[in-house]
């Protein structure tokens, strides 16, 4: 990867007729407001006037180091701005600030005209004779969803920011003209010291990849300030070019940023952009279709830019993708108007699973098996309901089956890398239309059972509650509960009950799986270190104990009905609890025909 850097002042930057940037329009809106711009104007003020007093500054020696701008050259010999919008962007509205204070004053000193061309030529490109040509911009905006980016080049353009403009263009240019106009008025004699100096003086580091590519990877590895662009906002822009041309780019926008709002909402605990996830989940329908089974991944945006984004130049992916988001906003919601609670029960468990893959499986099955609904408009309209349904007995039967594979799988070859060959080749199996079976991985019952057996259970391991949670749901009464339920692993016999009373010959059966369950962390966190038959109370809320206050008991059935059964919980309960953990899991292996 390479790249130029070098240091520039201000002016240097943008004096050069050659500088011509471009604010691309997968980048995201101008977000600035007055408080960053007064943050900006204090600290160069102080600079410029140290104490108020202008003869305090080295004109020679003093910078202000602005930080970098991230920038490539495109096809069209513009530079690309990847990192710098905002304080381009600002630092043009301040430059042209300044303009329009010398051309609305009496200031026709040899000086202040001289500043003010230099000014000039920082804005606009000049002319053959070297004068600024104010229809020659030397910064644009494409930015895709920026309603408001025309107001930018028209406060450039004519140095008018009208009352009726309410954008932070607007807003921030006003800003800068009034403390101007403050700053003036203390030093009239002055006043030209401040724009030399921040042309002179403020110092930017221009950092010039040789590719989209590369600076985006600039701007990751330096970036500590906001947010990275993500991969959805690369793709936003292709979309965008494609909806502008067939003449629906106001509907897309739309459309965009509703579809952004949705993501926010149902893909909270991504690592990556919301809208990334949403996209990562797609394309393994995508590659499939393909018929890619390959194991290894390549990046998102390496996907989608094949063949030059055409994909992405697809209407119906669009659409598919809006399909996609409302059907796992009805997940995340566990709306039962469109899911049969025992398919909503089965969604929950895989909730616990101890990787995500699970959920590229499902969006497959999704997006071949969805059915529209023969009232409802079309995916792409305004309408928060998913216009799609599919058949609830298939539905759930794949969701066991794939269930079943994945929690053996992650016993017996852990690691999610591994779990990517018979997926891959389901995902096939699915766009083609044919049932998923893992025909080609199925398992030895005794080797899993072995491995069951002996599986360190503890509670390090995602495992161990993808276990309890599938056992507590195994339970035909246990009732379906809230995904924002937080759930904490709850050892029946206590750790200091074991170390007071020894209840446990082998304390290493404190960990086994049959001391093991589920426990909402409330009751989890007043009921962790007490005797059965105190726990008990706990988990029924304290039922008719009128020396307690009422509280609302535990939705584990199974603790439930311990409480209600037993008096106490001892060694053979474990044991025997344990077993029934592992025989009920391979019997439920054995009914999605998991076993050679």
């Amino acid at each position: 990867m390479s790249m130029f850097v070098e240091q520039k002042t201000i002016r240097q930057l943008f004096e050069d007729n050659k500088s011509d940037f471009l604010i691309p329009d997968y980048q995201r809106p101008y977000a600035w407001t007055e408080d960053e711009c007064l943050k900006l104007w204090n600290d160069i003020r102080s600079f410029a006037f140290p104490d108020d007093n202008y003869t305090l500054f080295d004109s020679a020696k003093d910078e202000y180091f602005l930080g970098p701008i991230v920038v490539f050259e495109n096809a069209q010999e513009k530079m690309e701005v990847i990192d710098g919008q905002q304080r381009l962007t600002t630092f043009m509205l301040l430059l042209r600030a300044f303009y329009r204070k010398y051309e609305t004053s009496n200031m026709q000193d040899e000086a202040s005209i001289t500043t003010r061309d230099n000014i000039g030529k920082c804005i606009w490109k000049t002319n053959e004779f070297d004068k600024p040509d104010p229809t020659k911009l030397k910064i644009h905006s494409e930015v895709a969803t920026d309603r408001d980016k025309g107001e930018f080049l028209e406060i450039l353009q004519t140095g008018l920011a009208k009352p009726e403009q309410k954008s932070k263009y607007a807003q921030n240019y006003r800003f800068f003209q009034e403390r101007i106009n403050e700053f003036q008025d203390l030093y009239p004699t002055y006043f030209s010291y401040f724009p030399v100096r921040i042309l002179r003086n403020c110092i930017l580091l221009p950092i010039k990849a040789e590719s989209q590519d590369s600076a985006l990877r600039i701007f990751s590895t330096l970036n500590d300030r906001g947010k990275p662009l993500s991969d959805a906002d690369i793709f936003k822009a292709q979309f965008y070019k494609h909806y502008a041309a067939i003449g629906q780019k106001d509907e897309f926008i739309h459309r965009w940023k509703k579809l952004e709002e949705l993501c926010v909402k149902i893909f909270r605990s991504s690592s990556d952009s919301p809208m990334d996830e949403l996209f990562t989940r797609y394309m393994y329908y995508e590659r499939a279709k393909l018929g890619i089974k390959n194991s290894t991944i390549e990046g998102l945006r390496k996907f989608y830019e094949r063949n030059d984004y055409s994909l992405l130049k697809n209407s119906a992916t669009f659409d598919n993708l809006n399909a996609l988001a409302l059907f796992w906003k009805d997940v995340v919601n566990q709306n039962a108007n469109t899911f049969s609670d025992r398919v909503l029960r089965r969604l929950f468990v895989l909730n616990y699973a101890p990787n995500s893959m699970w959920t590229y499986l499902v969006s497959v099955y999704f997006m071949q098996n969805k059915k529209r609904k023969p009232t409802d408009n079309d995916a792409d309209d305004d309408s928060d309901d998913n216009p799609f349904y599919w058949d609830d007995t298939p539905f759930y039967e794949f969701l066991n089956r794939i269930t079943a594979f994945i929690f053996a799988y992650a016993v017996t070859n852990p690691g999610v890398n591994a779990l990517r060959a018979p997926v891959f080749a389901e995902m096939l199996k699915i766009v083609d239309g044919r049932q998923v079976t893992f025909s080609e991985y199925k398992f030895s019952r005794n080797f899993v059972k072995n491995q069951l057996e002996h599986y360190e259970f503890s509670n390090r391991r995602p495992m161990t509650k993808s276990m309890l949670v599938w056992w507590a749901f195994h339970d035909e009464h246990q009732e379906l509960m809230d995904l924002d339920t937080t759930l904490e692993i709850e050892h029946i016999i206590s750790k200091k009950r074991q170390e007071k009373q020894r209840v446990l010959k082998d304390s290493r059966l404190l960990e086994s799986l049959g001391n093991k369950s589920i426990l909402e962390k409330r009751i989890n966190i007043q009921a962790s270190d007490y005797r059965f038959s105190d726990k008990s109370q706990y988990y029924l809320g304290f039922p008719g104990k009128a020396s307690r206050k009422n509280k609302k008991p535990t939705q584990v059935n199974e603790l439930l009905t311990l409480a209600k059964t037993k008096s106490d919980f001892v060694q053979t309960d474990v044991n025997t609890r344990k077993n029934e953990i592992i025989g009920g899991f391979l019997n439920f292996m054995k009914s999605n025909e998991l076993f050679q």
